[in-house]
């Protein structure tokens, strides 16, 4: 009798990594099997996490910033990088949600468009996780058209006073320093925000059903008076924010597939181990369609994840590059999560196992960082050379 195979094993797909890069992914992925997954599910049904305890481990492991060059970051690969992505959702949404907007939203925007002051100040005790930041673009009323944000920078004796409100902003509650982005009479400017700021407030959101083992947030800004050393200073217009969403968006390439391999490994033991009419659940042809279908859209996601992965390393990668990765890992993986769900029956919709917390999780995603519309669209003006936003 054959020797059942992973979809790793099935796609030859360690062979592709190099050694730092399987390392990387093996130390990541023990991490995860040993100090978060005990835990996730009640996490998630308590509607909690302990982000600041998980950051200091995970800044403790190299995991904040890692693929940023200098000030205490790790200065790994970008496909290193997303193989950690894959082992930390392949645990829960909500964990790899707290890295990739510590290191590739909040720490990169300072990276990127910050003063060597504020690097200095910021980015070290961010990459230990020390302190936490988070990143305000989107509002209660403009996610997708960021280009119509209300919250504002006005300049008042030398100083900048910040109004306004951001939404759905993870970490918010508990970060140290909030990354802000503003419409002033310059045109979109970032600013840094430290929470202790007078008229500064992160209410936390409740009662969500997704990404619960997450810290959520709304940001309150009433005439925040930040001096002018504030402001990042290369950061002018939308493409500031923009492109910081983009290292995002690549983590969330590779991330979303670890939630998908998790749902389908798990739906592989369990239909092993389930017995119907005298047999196992995975002796049936029906079963063993669904599973066959679901590695070859898993393996086909993981192949070009790493695909994107070299280019980002070798060459750069483009916004509409990303936009085909997002699209695709998220619609593969919330479709994967779906079908899985019928394969555990019943069991299924509990949270002994992961599958529908998966689920439930991947709705989120499918949304956050660029909607799928949103990516078609992208896609589509790079194939046709026409915009159609509007």
């Amino acid at each position: 009798m054959p020797v059942p195979q992973s979809v790793s094993q099935l796609f030859s797909l360690d062979s592709l990594l190099d050694e730092e890069e399987l390392a990387i992914r093996d130390t990541t992925r023990r991490f995860a099997a040993e100090r978060i997954r005990p835990h996730v599910a009640g996490w998630f049904e308590a509607g909690t996490l302990p982000a600041r305890e998980l950051a200091a481990e995970l800044g403790g492991m190299g995991l904040l910033g890692m693929h940023l060059e200098g000030y205490g970051c790790a200065g790994m690969s970008a496909t290193a990088y997303g193989l950690a992505c894959l082992e930390l959702e392949a645990v829960d949404s909500g964990i790899r949600s707290l890295v990739s907007v510590q290191g590739s939203l909040a720490m990169f925007a300072i990276h990127r468009f910050g003063s060597e002051e504020q690097k200095q100040q910021w980015l070290p005790p961010m990459a230990a996780g020390e302190a936490l930041g988070c990143f305000g673009l989107t509002e209660p009323d403009f996610g997708s058209n960021p280009a119509g944000m209300r919250t504002s920078a006005r300049r008042d004796r030398g100083d900048w006073v910040l109004s306004g409100t951001k939404m759905w902003i993870t970490n918010g509650s508990v970060a140290d320093v909030a990354v802000v982005w503003a419409r002033t009479d310059d045109g979109i400017r970032g600013f840094l925000v430290p929470a202790d700021s007078r008229g500064f407030s992160a209410p936390e959101i409740k009662h969500k059903l997704s990404l619960r083992a997450s810290v959520t947030a709304e940001l309150v800004l009433e005439d925040v008076r930040l001096p002018e050393s504030a402001m990042l200073p290369e950061a002018r217009g939308l493409s500031g924010p923009l492109s910081c969403l983009g290292e995002a968006r690549f983590g969330i390439v590779f991330g979303a597939l670890g939630a998908a391999r998790d749902c389908l490994e798990t739906a592989i033991d369990y239909a092993g181990s389930r017995e119907v009419f005298e047999k196992p659940l995975a002796a049936f042809q029906l079963t063993q369609a669904k599973l066959a279908d679901m590695a070859l859209e898993l393996g086909k996601g993981q192949l070009l994840a790493l695909h994107l992965g070299r280019l980002k390393d070798r060459h750069g990668l483009r916004a509409e590059q990303v936009s085909l990765g997002k699209l695709n890992s998220v619609r593969e993986a919330i479709a994967i999560a779906r079908e899985c769900r019928t394969i555990l029956g019943a069991n299924g919709i509990t949270l002994e196992y992961p599958v529908l917390r998966h689920a439930n999780n991947l709705e989120s995603v499918l949304t956050y960082e660029g909607t799928s519309e949103m990516h078609q669209l992208v896609i589509g003006q790079a194939l046709t050379g026409e915009s159609a936003f509007r």
